[in-house]
């Protein structure tokens, strides 16, 4: 496919060709579009060849199929996205050490104990019910 062309379309733009151009200068025009496709292949030629001395070995050496972009598959890469193992993102967290931590032992230990706790959630609570009842 040549810019969108099948075979069928090159056939037909062949056969309208002939018809405009007629069976008099038919073979002119295709000596002419031969010259021209041999002059494009030798430009074609030569800018390979340029290209490779400029470059060097760089170009020489590098593998063009894993590069062509037509191998990515993104439904592919989606699938073997989804269908991997998650690894773990984020360190399972340590236990803070007394070195870690600037608050004191002991404190942590009344923070952790569960009446304390409740005691003084309830002590808020009951000075803020007092503050609204004084602003009232």
């Amino acid at each position: 496919m040549f810019f969108g062309l099948t075979i069928e379309k090159m056939i037909l733009i062949g056969v309208i060709a002939a018809l405009i151009i007629g069976p008099e200068r038919l073979p002119a025009a295709a000596e002419s579009l031969r010259r021209t496709l041999i002059r494009a292949r030798g430009f074609a030629k030569t800018a390979q060849e340029r290209v490779r001395d400029e470059l060097g070995s760089e170009v020489a050496d590098v593998d063009w199929q894993r590069l062509d972009p037509r191998q990515y598959d993104p439904r592919r890469i989606i699938r073997e996205a989804l269908l991997a193992d998650p690894e773990p993102s984020v360190a399972p967290h340590a236990a803070p050490t007394d070195a870690d931590d600037p608050a004191p032992a002991a404190a942590r230990q009344m923070e952790s104990e569960p009446g304390d706790a409740s005691d003084a959630r309830a002590d808020t609570d009951r000075n803020a019910d007092s503050t609204r009842r004084t602003a009232a």
